[in-house]
């Protein structure tokens, strides 16, 4: 076996491996420095971002960051809070003339849900005792098209609240001892 002579060519007899010219020593010579500028550079930058508080900057290509659609961003973010429940509900309430039909959607307005999973109560508020009586007698059949619409067990009772007096108003002519409207509503 004979190795390379003084030239470092080889010699006769050895698998012949391709000559490595002046231009192609420059090429892996450039190479490998732009490799290592490249990895300088990166420890640079990152060192860089570390002081001015670190992250990532925006550039071409889409990531996390990216703007979104409204309808998007809101369904993520109630996604990711938990609020799909909540949500649906208040749903129902901007939908509820087609829920419960015209007539008492006009007397009835929902004012509240609880979403504590032992009570999941929708509050509604009616304007007169004979309204109030009338969803009273529909509340079963409200609560299960709702569940239907909003899923099992979203709702377990409806609280329905009769008409509230007027508003109480403290004011420079009062008579003492008087509770205001209070005396007469109660």
């Amino acid at each position: 076996m004979s190795g390379p002579d003084e030239q470092g060519e080889p010699t006769q007899g050895t698998a012949k491996q391709p000559e490595v010219s002046g231009v192609d020593l420059a090429r892996v010579a450039l190479r490998a420095a732009k490799e290592q500028a490249r990895a300088r550079g990166a420890a640079a930058q990152q060192k860089n971002q570390a002081r001015r508080g670190g992250g990532l900057r925006s550039g071409a290509r889409s990531d996390g960051r990216d703007p979104l659609a409204l309808g998007s961003a809101i369904n993520r973010l109630i996604t990711e809070r938990g609020w799909e429940t909540p949500a649906a509900v208040g749903g129902v309430m901007g939908r509820w003339p087609q829920i419960v039909g015209g007539d008492l959607a006009n007397h009835c307005v929902p004012v509240r849900y609880d979403e504590d999973p032992a009570e999941r109560v929708l509050t509604v508020q009616c304007d007169s005792t004979a309204w109030a009586t009338q969803l009273r007698l529909l509340a079963p059949q409200l609560v299960a098209r709702l569940n239907t619409d909003l899923g099992q067990g979203t709702v377990r009772m409806i609280r329905v609240l009769g008409p509230g007096g007027p508003q109480r108003r403290f004011g420079p002519l009062r008579a003492p001892g008087s509770k205001g409207p209070g005396d007469t509503y109660g």
